[in-house]
C-alpha cells in the first residue's frame, strides 16, 4: 500500500505555503512602497495565498494549537479583509461606467471604506511577519515590487465592435428581471434606515438583526438577477446599448458588490471579533485582532456605508424598474363581479392590492369613467364607495396580464371570503397572499 503522506516535513511545508503570503506582507510593510500599492492584483494575491495557507494550517490542527493559533487567525483575517476590499476596489473602479445619478457622496464614502480596510492590512502585515519569525518560518529571499501589482485601469479602451443592443430581446425576460428587482427591493425594505447608527445601535443590530447568513442570502438573489440579465437581456458591458436597461443593471450590480463586501466583513466580525464567550487563548487572540482591526470602525463601514447604500440603491432603482416593467408587460383587461355582499371593504381590497404589488406591473380598477390604482388599498376602497353608491355589480381591471389572471382567480372565490365577510381558504395559485 502506498503511503499517502508526503515526506516533506511540516516546517518545510509551512515555509513553502507561507512564502508568497509573507512576500506580500513584506511588500505592504515596506516604507518605500508607494501609496497606490493596493491594487486588485495585490488583493487577489493575498486572497489566494492566505486561503491555501489557512487550509494547510487547519489540516494540521492550528485551530487547537496555542503556539499556532494566532498565525492561523491572522491568515484568516487577511483573507476575509482582502475579499471585502477587493469588492470595494471593484466598485470604485467601475463607478465611471455605472449609470447612476448623484454618486459623489457615495464615492467619498467608498474611498473612506477602502482606506480603512487598506490601513487594516498595513497594521496586520508587520504583526504577521513578527509572528512568522517567532515560529521560525524563514523569510523569503526575494521580494515583490510595484511592477508585480499594477492597477487594472489604463487610458485606453478596446474598440467597441460587437452590437449588444437589446432590440430583439424577448420582453418576458425583461419583465421577469424588473419584477424580481422590485421583489428583492421590497424584501430588503425592513433593513432600510435614514440616519447613521451609533456604536450602541450597531452592537444591537449585528448579529441579531443583520448578519452574514442574511446578507449572503440577499447576495445570492441579486447575483442570480445579474446573471439572468447578462444571459438573457444584454451580454455586453455598460458603455453602449439600451440606456434604461443598462442603468437598471447598474443599480443591482452596485448592490451585489456591496453585499459581497458586507458578507465578508460580517463573517470576519462574527467569527473573529464578536464576543462569543471564549476564554484563554481564543480570547487573547480575539483581543489582539481587535487591536489591529477596530471592530467599531469595521461595523461603521459595514453598516453605515455598505448596508445604507445597498438599501439606498435598491430603493432608488424601483422607479426605473417599474418604468421598464410597464413598458414591457403584456396588457389586457378582465371584467369580474364585486365581492358579495360587502363589496370592496378591507379584506378584498388588501388581497387585490397584494396581487398587483406581487407582480409589480400597473393595474387599474375601472369604474365607469373613473380609474383607480389597484396596487393601493385606499384607492380600491375609494372605488368601493362609488360602486356601492351606484349599485354596480361588475368592474373591469386593466393592466398587467399576470396580475389579472390571479385577480380573476381571487374573484372566483369571492375575494377570499364568504357572504358574511369571513375568510375562506385561497386556491393554491394564490398561496403567496398568505
Amino acid at each position: 500500500m502506498n503511503d499517502p503522506f508526503c515526506e516533506i516535513s511540516y516546517s518545510e511545508k509551512v515555509r513553502i505555503f507561507s512564502s508568497d503570503y509573507l512576500k506580500c506582507c513584506l511588500y505592504i510593510s515596506n516604507q518605500q512602497t508607494p501609496d497606490h500599492v493596493f491594487t486588485k492584483k495585490l488583493y487577489s494575491k493575498l486572497i489566494s495565498t492566505s486561503q491555501v495557507l489557512e487550509d494547510f494550517l487547519d489540516f494540521h490542527g492550528a485551530k487547537n494549537s496555542e503556539d499556532w493559533y494566532l498565525y492561523r487567525e491572522l491568515c484568516a483575517t487577511i483573507r476575509h479583509l482582502s475579499l471585502g476590499v477587493y469588492c470595494q476596489k471593484h466598485i470604485l473602479n467601475r463607478l465611471i461606467f455605472y449609470d447612476i445619478p448623484d454618486i459623489e457622496v457615495f464615492r467619498e464614502q467608498g474611498e473612506a471604506t477602502l482606506n480603512f480596510l487598506n490601513d487594516a492590512l498595513r497594521n496586520l502585515a508587520p504583526v504577521i511577519i513578527d509572528e512568522a519569525s517567532r515560529l521560525n518560518i524563514a523569510m523569503p529571499s526575494d521580494s515583490f515590487g510595484p511592477e508585480d501589482f499594477p492597477g487594472i485601469t489604463t487610458g485606453e479602451m478596446l474598440k467597441y465592435d460587437i452590437d449588444d443592443d437589446a432590440k430583439d430581446v424577448q420582453k418576458r425576460n425583461i419583465v421577469k428581471i424588473a419584477s424580481e428587482f422590485l421583489s428583492i427591493a421590497a424584501s430588503f425594505d425592513p433593513m432600510g434606515f435614514y440616519e447613521p447608527y451609533d456604536d450602541d445601535e450597531m452592537a444591537a443590530l449585528v448579529p441579531e438583526k443583520v448578519n452574514e447568513v442574511q446578507i449572503r442570502r440577499f447576495e445570492m438573489l441579486v447575483h442570480n438577477l445579474q446573471s439572468s440579465f447578462d444571459t438573457y437581456v444584454i451580454h455586453g458591458g455598460f458603455r453602449f446599448g439600451d440606456r434604461k436597461l443598462k442603468s437598471l443593471r447598474s443599480y443591482f450590480s452596485i448592490v451585489f458588490h456591496l453585499l459581497q463586501m458586507m458578507g465578508r466583513l460580517l463573517h470576519f466580525y462574527e467569527r473573529h471579533l464578536h464576543e462569543a464567550g471564549y476564554k484563554n487563548t481564543y480570547k487573547r487572540v480575539q483581543d489582539k485582532l481587535a487591536s489591529l482591526v477596530d471592530p467599531v470602525k469595521l461595523m461603521d463601514r459595514t453598516i453605515n456605508y455598505g448596508l445604507y447604500y445597498a438599501c439606498h440603491y435598491l430603493n432608488s432603482g424601483k422607479k426605473l424598474a417599474r418604468e421598464i416593467l410597464n413598458e414591457n408587460i403584456e396588457r389586457s383587461s378582465i371584467t369580474v363581479g364585486i365581492p358579495v355582499k360587502l363589496g370592496f371593504h378591507s379584506r378584498p381590497s388588501l388581497l387585490v392590492a397584494k396581487i398587483v404589488q406581487h407582480f409589480g406591473g400597473q393595474v387599474e380598477l375601472v369604474v365607469g369613467e373613473d380609474r383607480f390604482d389597484a396596487s393601493s388599498v385606499l384607492d380600491i376602497q375609494w372605488a368601493g364607495g362609488k360602486i356601492q353608491k351606484e349599485k354596480i355589480s361588475e368592474v373591469t381591471f386593466e393592466g398587467d396580464i399576470r396580475a389579472l389572471a390571479d385577480i380573476q382567480i381571487l374573484a372566483g372565490v369571492n375575494y377570499g371570503e364568504d357572504t358574511m365577510g369571513k375568510g375562506v381558504p385561497l386556491p393554491g395559485e394564490l398561496s403567496y397572499l398568505k
